[in-house]
């Protein structure tokens, strides 16, 4: 694809004339603020927009501006976070914050450089906030913006790959509209959200169909091409619910420099290999992790969870035994009994929400796996 400088600027204006026209009503897209566009895009890294949204609203509503932010605990912060997932962007959002606070007034830099030098900004990000928030003219190449450049130039290279990569940028700033960066950058991204999708796309209803190399072959679905896939492994644990006459349940603190740190869970640990005897290592997953002696009553139930690279086959027990008002701790950096109708006072991995939701009416059964 190499458009004359008429086919640049009709390319440039169908794109924004179906942005304009068609673009989805985002809290962050009606009140663009440097804090806000910033927020949106740490949230909507490896994470669908329906999925943000109520996290969006709940947090600006929580942290209006950077300064609140920064001012707020940790543990405040994760739990406006929970469930959400991918929790070092919540860490690296919180750091920069401060970073804002001490290095830049309070103020969200507007240049690309200095923005990415805040904790958790690469940069795409930093050219999505520069441009939609501060109209620098600066590219954004995130993964649906990739797939759409694969398919107007029928990339044949991986484009999980360095040159591709370069290319792929180098791209992205030769089409970017200057005069409207901010309009641009969203209709590339929204054009890959909504049409030009993995699977289904709508090239008929693709604004950008008449430059697209990958429908003039009559093959959009053979781009974009990849390198290889990561393996997904597979994990097996178990944890424990332990819990008291007056409602409550006991959950434990990871510690933060572990997957999942900073956030409670059931008290339990991963399984050497598959093959793994479940109750016993329950006994000692409580023994080692909390320095408490407990009984596995029944089975509860078995939960399925995937990480980024990781399959997780999660078995859930009843136990039983004596355990102190604080509970002690070992290798966890806190616990507490927490009322089990109300267990977000901390906060929790969505992967411990499912497992709540698992045990929510639990029928312990003497069955289940050993």
């Amino acid at each position: 694809m190499h458009p004359t400088p008429d086919a640049l600027t009709a390319l440039r204006d169908a794109l924004a004339g179906w942005y304009h026209a068609r673009r989805r009503r985002l809290p962050w897209r009606e009140d663009p603020s440097p804090y806000r566009v910033w927020i949106s895009e740490i949230m909507l890294q490896q994470t669908q927009v329906a999925t943000v949204l109520p996290y969006f609203d709940r947090f600006v509503a929580a942290f209006p501006d950077v300064a609140a932010l920064a001012a707020a605990p940790e543990q405040d912060v994760l739990a406006l976070w929970s469930g959400l997932g991918y929790y070092r962007r919540a860490r690296h959002l919180h750091e920069a914050a401060r970073e804002v606070v001490a290095q830049h007034g309070g103020a969200v830099p507007e240049d690309p450089a200095a923005l990415m030098r805040l904790k958790g900004v690469g940069p795409y990000t930093a050219a999505a906030i520069s441009s939609i928030a501060f109209g620098r003219p600066a590219a954004v190449l995130d993964g649906n913006v990739s797939r759409v450049l694969a398919r107007l130039v029928a990339e044949e290279r991986p484009v999980d790959t360095a040159p591709v990569q370069r290319d792929q940028w180098a791209l992205a700033e030769a089409l970017l509209d200057p005069a409207d960066p901010a309009s641009h950058n969203q209709a590339m991204m929204e054009l890959g959200a909504l049409i030009c999708s993995p699977r289904t796309p709508d090239c008929g209803g693709c604004p950008a169909a008449p430059w697209c190399d990958a429908r003039r072959l009559g093959r959009p679905l053979d781009f974009p091409k990849k390198a290889g896939r990561t393996v997904v492994k597979s994990v097996y644990a178990v944890c424990g619910l332990a819990t008291r006459e007056d409602g409550t349940l006991l959950l434990a603190r990871r510690p933060d420099d572990v997957l999942l740190g900073g956030l409670w869970e059931l008290p339990g640990d991963e399984l050497p290999h598959a093959r793994a005897r479940r109750r016993d290592a329950v006994t000692a997953a409580f023994e080692a992790r909390l320095g408490l002696a407990v009984a596995v009553d029944g089975h509860l139930a078995t939960v399925e969870h995937v990480f980024t690279h990781r399959r997780l086959t999660l078995d859930v027990y009843a136990v039983r035994g004596p355990v102190p008002d604080p509970p002690t701790r070992r290798w966890y950096t806190d616990a507490a009994w927490v009322d089990r109708a109300a267990p977000d006072a901390v906060p929790l991995s969505r992967l411990t929400h499912k497992v709540l939701a698992a045990v929510a009416a639990p029928r312990a059964t003497p069955g289940g796996p050993r």
